[in-house]
This record gives C-alpha cells, sequence and structure tokens, in this order.
C-alpha cells in the first residue's frame, strides 16, 4: 500500500473534498468529484477514470475489497477519521468505507460514438440531477452509446446523479453541452460521413406512438425539461416526434420513467431485429 497520509481534523483538505458535495462551481473549477459506494467505485476503476484519491476510514478493519482497491489503484491514499468520513459519504449512521476522489472527463461530444446501431438520448434542461443518474442507468440498461445533458441544468456529477446511476455514469459517456448548436453540428458532421443519425423527440402530442416509429435506426432520442418539456429550439430540430400511448387519468410520466419506456421499446426492436451492441471504451 502506498504511502498513507492521516486526516483527523476538519482541515482545509477535508473542506475543499466536502466542498465537492454541495458546490457545483467548485466541483468545476478543481476538475474533480466524490464517489460513494462500491459498485460505483469498482465501476470507475474498471472503466479507467482516474482516481486521485482514496480516502477510507481508518478507525476500522477494511474489507477484502478496500485492501485490494488501495492495494491496486494508483491513488493518493488517506486515512480519514470516521466521524469525518460519514460527512464525506451524507451519512447519518455510518460512516462509508471508502470514498473515492475521481476526475472529470472533458464535455467532448466525441466520447460519445456513433455507429449504425447508435442510440444516444438529450436531456434538455433537467432540474433535478436524480433524474440524470437514473436516465444513465436506463440507458446502460437498454444499450444506448451516450447521454447529452444540454442547456442550464442540474449537474452530471452531482452527488444526487452519481448515486442515481449506480455506478452507470462511469460506464456511459454523459455529456454536457451549452446550446443546440454543439449538438446539431455533431450529428450534421455524422450525417456528412455517412451516418444518418435522427433526431427523435418525446413528447405527449407526438405525432405517433413509440410503437409505430423505426428506433433500429441510428437515433437520438430527445428528452424534456421535467416541467415544460422540450423547448422550441431542440423541438425545430427533431426529425419526428413520439409520444408514449397512456390509458387512465395520467397524461404524463417522470422524465426518466418516460425516457426508460422509450429506451426498452427501442431495445425490443432492436433485439427483434437482430441489432448487435457495440463494446465501450475506457475513458482515458
Amino acid at each position: 500500500m502506498a504511502n498513507v497520509q492521516r486526516i483527523a481534523s476538519r482541515n482545509a483538505r477535508f473542506q475543499q473534498w466536502q466542498a465537492l458535495l454541495g458546490n457545483r462551481n467548485k466541483r468545476q473549477r478543481a476538475g474533480e468529484f466524490l464517489v460513494q459506494g462500491v459498485r460505483p467505485i469498482t465501476l470507475a476503476v474498471r472503466y479507467g477514470w482516474p482516481v486521485r484519491a482514496l480516502i477510507h476510514d481508518g478507525q476500522r478493519k477494511l474489507s477484502r475489497w478496500a485492501e485490494e482497491l488501495l492495494r491496486t489503484v494508483p491513488a493518493e491514499h488517506i486515512a480519514m477519521a470516521s466521524d469525518l468520513m460519514a460527512d464525506l459519504g451524507e451519512k447519518n449512521e455510518s460512516a462509508p468505507e471508502v470514498v473515492a476522489v475521481v476526475r472529470m472527463p472533458a464535455d467532448d461530444l466525441d466520447r460519445i460514438t456513433i455507429e449504425d446501431d447508435f442510440l444516444g438520448v438529450l436531456f434538455d434542461r433537467p432540474t433535478s440531477p436524480g433524474n440524470i443518474g437514473s436516465i444513465i442507468r436506463s440507458a446502460d440498461a437498454f444499450g444506448a452509446h451516450g447521454l447529452i445533458v444540454a442547456g442550464h441544468a442540474a449537474d452530471v456529477y452531482d452527488p444526487k446523479s452519481v448515486r442515481a446511476s449506480t455506478g452507470s455514469l462511469f460506464a456511459l459517456p454523459a455529456v454536457r453541452v451549452a446550446s443546440p448548436r454543439e449538438v446539431t453540428d455533431w450529428v450534421a458532421a455524422r450525417r456528412a460521413a455517412g451516418q444518418p443519425v435522427v433526431l427523435v423527440g418525446t413528447d405527449e402530442r407526438g405525432d405517433r406512438d413509440v410503437f409505430d416509429f423505426d428506433f433500429t435506426q441510428p437515433t437520438l432520442l430527445l428528452v424534456g425539461n421535467e416541467t415544460s418539456g422540450l423547448s422550441n429550439a431542440w423541438r425545430e430540430v427533431c426529425d419526428h416526434m413520439v409520444r408514449i400511448p397512456m390509458t387512465g387519468a395520467a397524461t404524463s410520466l417522470n422524465a426518466a420513467n418516460a425516457t426508460t419506456a422509450v429506451l426498452y421499446e427501442a431495445a425490443r426492436q432492436r433485439i427483434a431485429a437482430g441489432a448487435g451492441r457495440t463494446e465501450r471504451v475506457a475513458v482515458r
């Protein structure tokens, strides 16, 4: 195990890491965020995300998983008092065994690979980081290749998003963009290269049911803000608008639930058509 630094007080370094939990600007300036939990940390390492520090509870016997992590991952090792670990883990009863400080990748759309079986999701101005994480989890589960978070939105690297993704954040590229122009230019370049990506918006007043749309073609699915739906700017660039047929009193679904329903239909069609799934590459 590498040399271990010990922290037993709320010193400047502890305060810096604690600020990463609730301050988006500080996360962005530092270029790093905190990851809590066995599965998320394991997947971050598996997919090659750079780990800057591993902070572990210095007042308890470590599990085999934690010992192996500290032995094999090249990162700064910090042994911290249990009460401080509880603060970083945001838990009221028990401290997490390990918290990882992980470097953010660049917000580069080219992290998302477009091939013949491309399926991507764009989330327009989400307000809930939990919904971002849930959509990342569903996108990963149903074979999508990436998520784009557009406009003034909740943060992909907010702890609520990271937790809700249950580790899928590290397997699926999630890229933040400021405006539609970045995405339309990216799609136009792919179309010019011979990859006919279609932009499909979701709306309760869409012109066809999801069951009637061909999701086996390269598709970027656009999902609107939880309250107001897709903005006019995004509606204008859509090639098609689809709806989820519903019965009962409900007229709409939670954004994450609606996205999951459409992704499931896309996956069902692709499985039926024998469409394959491309292998993802690790973050570099």
